[in-house]
């Protein structure tokens, strides 16, 4: 996400620097020039978010493979933290034997994992659109581009 956050400010400011010079440049007769200058930001804009796409579509499939990035928490502070806290002594009582806290932490981890996982799934799902939704677009501008430079 801060891959495409970053390729918006950047587009965002090339948008600003193109409006100035076209407006310049249409005060002097350059329509062409806007229309050429136009398609070429639209390809930019286009690539630019088919990349951002592939790069979220290679860190998806990599957080499927090894969901170990997530945070969880060790088992002491998990142990800790399902006992009883008893005001008076001041100390924490276990409510469950050592066996049945280490199965409840192991699916605490699996689960965790799991989460992980589907997160990931849906992220791949994401990133595949910024790919297929803009690739199609960035294919018929140049297509387009190609035919008017084949013309003149």
């Amino acid at each position: 996400m801060i891959v495409i956050g970053g390729a918006i400010i950047l587009l965002c400011t090339g948008l600003f620097v193109i409006i100035g010079v076209v407006m310049k440049q249409k005060e002097k007769g350059g329509d062409d020039m806007v229309k050429q200058l136009y398609v070429y930001v639209v390809l930019f804009a286009t690539l630019m978010m088919s990349i951002g796409g592939a790069i979220g579509v290679f860190m998806s499939v990599a957080d499927m493979i090894s969901p170990s990035a997530t945070y969880s928490q060790s088992y002491t502070d998990y142990k800790d933290g399902m006992g009883t806290y008893d005001e008076k002594t001041g100390k924490t009582h276990q409510t469950m034997s050592e066996k049945e806290l280490r199965l409840s932490y192991d699916t605490y981890i699996q689960d965790e994992e799991k989460r992980t996982k589907k997160q990931a799934k849906n992220d791949l799902i994401k990133s595949f659109g910024f790919i297929l939704i803009p690739l199609p677009i960035f294919f018929g501008f140049n297509r387009m581009r190609k035919t008017k430079e084949e013309v003149a």
